[in-house]
């Protein structure tokens, strides 16, 4: 979690706020005298987590006019001054309270107090770790669906990667059943009558363009390019290029509308990708190295990663895309 806020409303509850905002590298305040709503407000759109140190009464009062959605919501937590009781109030797999409301409890020597039913009942919360462990879950009305089944039953589990550890509570390896998860970044993947897909971010798509290149014509590349290959596009992490490239507007743009983190290397660095890549030597004779799209795709997901789509042109852009070594890890 990045930001995280605490309210106290004591001179023992500011204590353990500031110890708190220590530990959890957050920022513990007093609510102005009649000025909690919009406080509460404005922190809860803010945060990744939301820490009252007073009666629950409070943050419920001061959180229920603002709940939308659980995929959305931050995490938030209330708890007593003394820290013996921490309450996982909203968001608990999605937003990580559960395990925040744990870390808080290890800090005091509290209890937690968890009433999610998977997590009561001992069963696999996979929204939860899908949260973990950078996973994109492809509809919530399925991942309700899980849900309510595991706590009835064991479920199928089938994956594209590498699993490793012991399998939770409730899961077993399967392509067949009427409910089950499936983690893979494929569009169609859907062996099971209900299937909870969890797409990995584990894509970096490499991008080479002429100068002025317009964001509708990057995007509508790399939508070719993944459609090509049946690819989710929810499954890409980072974009990258060359850096004489920084100061693409379109590609800027592209970047920011879809929220996705751009990584920009020289010449030297693309060129010492290992690996056997296309070759233009008109590129080269531009910018210094024969392939753009794929090296800086390669650049970006890092040591021992498989570059899944080679260089692909469409209206002056080339895409290639690189996928992370990447395992499914249960603990």
């Amino acid at each position: 979690m990045n930001r995280i806020a605490i309210l106290y409303f004591t001179d023992k509850g500011a204590k353990l706020g500031k110890t708190l905002a220590e530990k959890l590298e957050g920022k513990a305040q007093k609510p102005p005298k009649g000025g909690l709503a919009s406080l509460a407000e404005k922190l809860f759109h803010e945060s990744d987590a939301l820490i009252f140190i007073g009666a629950c009464g409070i943050a419920v009062r001061a959180i229920a006019p603002l709940v939308a959605s659980k995929t959305s919501d931050p995490a938030v937590i209330a708890m007593d001054e003394q820290g013996k009781h921490v309450i996982s109030l909203l968001s608990g797999h999605i937003g990580g309270a559960n395990d925040l409301a744990r870390r808080i409890a290890g800090y005091t020597g509290g209890k937690a107090v968890i009433t999610t039913a998977t997590d009561v009942s001992g069963r696999f919360s996979i929204d939860a770790w899908a949260t973990k462990n950078g996973c994109v879950i492809d509809s919530m009305e399925s991942a309700k669906a899980y849900a309510a089944a595991i706590l009835q039953r064991d479920l199928p589990l089938v994956s594209d990667y590498e699993i490793c550890g012991n399998l939770p509570a409730g899961v077993f390896l399967s392509s067949e059943g009427r409910c089950g998860a499936v983690v893979s970044v494929k569009s169609d993947a859907a062996p099971f009558d209900t299937t909870l897909r969890l797409i990995p971010r584990i894509l970096h798509v490499g991008i080479g363009c002429k100068r002025g290149t317009p964001a509708e014509t990057i995007s509508e590349a790399v939508d070719c390019a993944l459609s090509a290959k049946g690819i989710d596009r929810r499954a890409i992490k980072a974009m990258a290029s060359i850096d004489v490239k920084e100061d693409e507007q379109g590609f800027r743009a592209y970047c920011r509308e879809n929220r996705l983190p751009v990584r920009f290397y020289s010449a030297q660095e693309l060129q010492s990708v290992e690996g056997e890549f296309s070759h233009s030597e008109r590129v080269f004779e531009e910018v210094g190295v024969g392939n753009v799209c794929d090296r800086a795709a390669m650049c970006s997901a890092g040591r021992n990663a498989e570059l899944i789509v080679k260089k692909t042109v469409l209206h002056g852009v080339t895409v290639g895309i690189a996928q992370e070594k990447w395992s499914v890890v249960f603990e």
